[in-house]
């Protein structure tokens, strides 16, 4: 018999560990690429696009539910 793996519409968890993974493979990126052996926290934030600016607050990202167990 074969079985078939029905893939569902993306959630907003999904969504948002795509989102950290990316964002986690831009930091490899330029960390392979550094001259130094850590990179520092403006190149991190340059690397990140962000932005620091105090009158716009940090976007929320939905917490994860409980761990179960």
């Amino acid at each position: 018999m074969t079985q078939v793996v029905t893939l569902s519409a993306p959630n907003a968890q999904d969504c948002v560990a795509l989102a950290e993974i990316e964002l986690c493979g831009e930091l490899m990126i330029a960390a392979a690429g550094a001259r130094e052996d850590r990179l520092s926290p403006d190149r991190i934030d340059e690397v990140l696009d962000v932005r620091r600016n105090p009158a716009t607050p940090p976007p929320k990202i939905p917490r994860q539910g409980r761990p179960r167990g």
